[in-house]
């Protein structure tokens, strides 16, 4: 029987083993799609407990912690943070099988050096040895980073935001780490939202410009994308509930745009050929700009009404959402190349169902432009476990060039989830070293190595064009 979480974890033979010990551990870590604060990495925030580190804005836990009956006091209320650290630590005692189990003890291994497996009769000592490193003087958000080798951050950034503290952070040369913005226009495509026309006013005062008409829309983001150019940004993320297919006539959505800014309530259709015209008028952009656009699609955002209109968003209220049908998919992405506007895409489904039908789907649109134009993105949200990210990786590889694949990123409002890159490589390795073993893939470590690191790294840096040299 192998030892609990030892430096073998997930590793089933010695072709994995090498695999990941000599050359997938061993490279650094691009973190290109996150939501973690650019303001507590411009301050270096230190965190008062592991609690506020670990638990603090963690919609994964506070999901589990309710299935166990957990009352809420205990995950976003008014408990103690000792209290609420001790009934997670009991709550994951029972989470065999979930990918908590395995990210929560990777990180108390990596970062605070605590190799027992977490329940309520060690919980003590945890909270105690966490805290004490914690204290230390190069444990802040910044610290961590280090420690974990990471090179670059993309945060997720609104048009409006000032970018200030990436302006901080950029002019800082003691901080050895890149921190970019990213693009993410979603309140400016949400027509359909009560405080549209509040944001369109923000983002008209910031742009210069008079939002009156959807052309006058698309040029103050046009402008707020030369702000964010001028920045570092190099990539765009879209966050839909489905990736939707409404043509219509560029008159027809100016008549509907100016419909909503006279207090209009839209009809859903017509809500649908707007976004469309946005998203068409942002791939356009993209191109010209030689910005990758990341699309996550086919999540239901905010259930459970009572709970959400208490607790707000992000926090553990969302579902798949099986909307997006691949003709659609493939229909969008037929749009943009028809009017030479499709740039490098990565597609995210938060419905496992749908990987075969992404991988069918790439292959259509794929060119000499770049390796792997349009990517299938990494395992999201609720298949980032062990399971999932196989699925997508087995699938990807028999459907596409996995070689080419940009590979893992966090995802994360926490600063202790850059081990979810060493889960994703262990498995990545395993399912590797399965190949060679059967006998289904060469033992070529030359091509095996520069495989690995492509995916762990290099991929990443020459795909989104970021100002970092490969491995």
């Amino acid at each position: 029987m192998k030892q609990f979480m030892d430096k073998e974890f997930i590793l089933d033979n010695p072709t994995a083993s090498k695999l990941f010990h000599e050359y997938a551990e061993k490279a650094p870590i691009i973190d290109y799609h996150c939501h973690i604060s650019p303001k507590e990495i411009a301050q270096n925030k230190h965190f008062k407990n592991i609690t506020e580190v670990w638990l603090g804005g963690d919609h994964y836990k506070w999901r589990f912690m309710r299935s166990c009956g957990v009352d809420e006091k205990y995950i976003t209320g008014n408990a103690s943070d000792k209290d609420k650290f001790l009934k997670w630590a009991e709550c994951l005692s029972k989470a065999i099988g979930n990918p908590l189990y395995h990210w929560s003890h990777l990180e108390l291994q990596r970062y605070f050096g605590f190799n027992k497996p977490l329940n309520p009769s060690n919980a003590e000592e945890a909270w105690e040895t966490c805290n004490r490193v914690l204290s230390a003087p190069d444990m802040g958000a910044r610290d961590i980073i280090i420690k974990s080798r990471v090179t670059l951050i993309c945060t997720t950034d609104d048009p409006i935001d000032s970018l200030e503290y990436h302006d901080v952070i950029r002019s800082d040369t003691s901080f050895p780490v890149k921190v970019l913005p990213a693009w993410r226009p979603d309140k400016a495509m949400n027509i359909e939202m009560p405080d549209y026309c509040e944001y369109l006013g923000k983002l008209s005062s910031i742009s210069n410009i008079t939002i009156d008409s959807f052309e006058s829309l698309i040029n103050a983001l046009k402008t707020r994308m030369d702000f964010f150019e001028d920045m570092g940004c190099l990539v765009s993320d879209h966050a839909l509930e489905y990736i939707m297919y409404a043509p219509a006539e560029l008159s027809e959505i100016e008549n509907i745009f100016r419909a909503r800014l006279s207090g209009r309530d839209l009809l859903s259709e017509e809500v649908l050929k707007f976004k469309f015209a946005f998203m068409q008028a942002m791939a356009k952009e993209y191109v010209a700009k030689n910005w990758v656009m990341q699309l996550h699609y086919g999540c239901k955002r905010d259930n459970n009404r009572l709970s959400y209109e208490r607790l707000g968003p992000d926090t553990g209220y969302d579902c798949i959402n099986d909307h997006t049908p691949s003709y659609e998919v493939a229909d969008f992405l037929n749009a943009l190349e028809e009017k030479n506007s499709l740039p490098k895409t990565i597609l995210y489904s938060l419905n496992p169902t749908d990987n075969a039908s992404i991988g069918t789907i790439i292959g259509c649109f794929q060119n000499s432009d770049a390796v792997s134009r349009i990517q299938q993105g990494s395992a999201w949200w609720f298949n980032d476990h062990k399971s999932g990210m196989l699925d997508q990786l087995r699938s990807l590889a028999s459907l596409g060039n996995l070689s080419g694949f940009v590979g893992m990123l966090t995802d994360s409002r926490s600063f202790l989830s850059y081990t979810r890159h060493e889960y994703f490589r262990r498995i990545l390795c395993n399912m590797f070293g399965e190949l060679v073993e059967n006998g289904e893939f060469p033992d070529d470590y030359e091509i095996l190595k520069k495989i690995i690191k492509d995916i762990c790294y290099n991929n990443c840096v020459n795909y989104f064009r970021f100002p970092i040299d490969c491995i």
